[in-house]
């Protein structure tokens, strides 16, 4: 009796392991494939909710089946002017086919390793048919920014202005994702979107980039500096012309007035000589004194001839009016006058 009892306990356990082990359940983000001794078999699962299977000799292999990442490592590739640059990409995708997927990679870390090199390659050879730009550049339509500090002429010369554009990223993307979704199909992948995340130019490339920079900036400061020294010569050429014109109008401002006064003085002559004879006399002795004054200092001798205009006011001059006169008058007794 206790072994009958034993029996049917050990029935139950079994029964129950095995019913245990023929029920399972596939969730809402999942999708699975029935395996029987490591080959499909079946239809895949993509309803969620319970199910059952042959206890003990098959498996369930889930599959996720929401939308996944994929996310390369930067890598260096030449564009089609001959510079490197270094492109991180990121994509999205889903298993579409989770038998082809089963058979074809078994698992994600399979997925992801070949995504590696369908997208690493299709990336290559998309930038090494498009210019830098190309790349960089978001759409051919997107007008790029010109220096405010350019000339029309240097305009003219492309100073600083970008090759042309015929695509922009956004098409090189598309160009990129077309030519990976097809190679992913056949794995049962649908490839959802993929984007550039960052473009940095390579180590070996950015000297070049700056000098071209630096090279642009250079030609822009000569363009001032020659702008500067023309305004410069400039000025300075004016300055030289006004300095001349104000010297000219005061020259001939002096002239005018030195002749208006020999002009005035003259009449003034004039007028008292025709007035006077004895006022003109006056005159010419009192200017004849002051010509004595500037000519004759101490210890001067002069050589007069009795026909000179100034001898004659000292012919006729009296003791006593030379008496009067200064100590540095043409008559005091330090001055010697000969006659000739």
């Amino acid at each position: 009796m206790k072994m009958r009892m034993g029996a049917v306990i050990v029935a139950l356990g079994l029964g129950a392991y095995a019913a245990m082990n023929s029920i399972y359940t596939v969730s809402e983000v999942e999708q699975a494939i029935i395996t029987q001794f490591g080959k499909p078999v079946g239809e895949p699962i993509t309803t969620a909710g319970l199910k059952l299977k042959v206890p003990f000799i098959q498996d369930v292999n889930p599959i996720d089946k929401r939308v996944l990442e994929w996310d390369g490592s930067p890598s260096d590739m030449p564009t089609k002017d001959k510079l490197y640059i270094s492109v991180d990409l990121f994509a999205r995708w889903r298993i579409t086919d989770p038998l082809q997927y089963f058979l074809r990679l078994r698992d994600e870390r399979s997925a992801q390793s070949r995504l590696d090199d369908i997208l690493g390659s299709e990336t290559r050879n998309a930038v090494a048919k498009h210019e830098l730009i190309e790349i960089i550049r978001t759409t051919k339509d997107r007008v790029p920014l010109r220096d405010s500090l350019l000339t029309d002429e240097e305009r003219k010369q492309d100073i600083g202005a970008l090759v042309p554009i015929t695509k922009g990223r956004a098409l090189v993307e598309q160009e990129i994702f077309a030519a990976a979704a097809e190679k992913v199909r056949v794995f049962g992948i649908e490839l959802l979107d993929i984007r550039f995340k960052r473009i940095n130019y390579n180590e070996s490339v950015r000297p070049k980039i700056y000098d071209r920079m630096i090279s642009e900036r250079r030609q822009i400061a000569e363009r001032f500096l020659s702008e500067g020294n023309g305004e410069a010569a400039r000025i300075r050429g004016n300055r030289v012309r006004d300095l001349n014109k104000i010297q000219s109008e005061a020259y001939r401002q002096v002239e005018e007035i030195r002749g208006l006064a020999d002009a005035k003085a003259t009449e003034i002559y004039s007028a008292a000589y025709n007035q006077s004879p004895e006022a003109v006399g006056f005159y010419e002795f009192t200017r004849t004194m002051q010509a004595y004054r500037l000519m004759i200092a101490e210890d001067t001798t002069l050589l007069l001839s009795t026909e000179s205009d100034l001898f004659k006011f000292l012919k006729g001059m009296d003791p006593d009016i030379g008496a009067g006169l200064p100590h540095d008058s043409p008559a005091t007794g330090n001055d010697i006058v000969r006659n000739e």
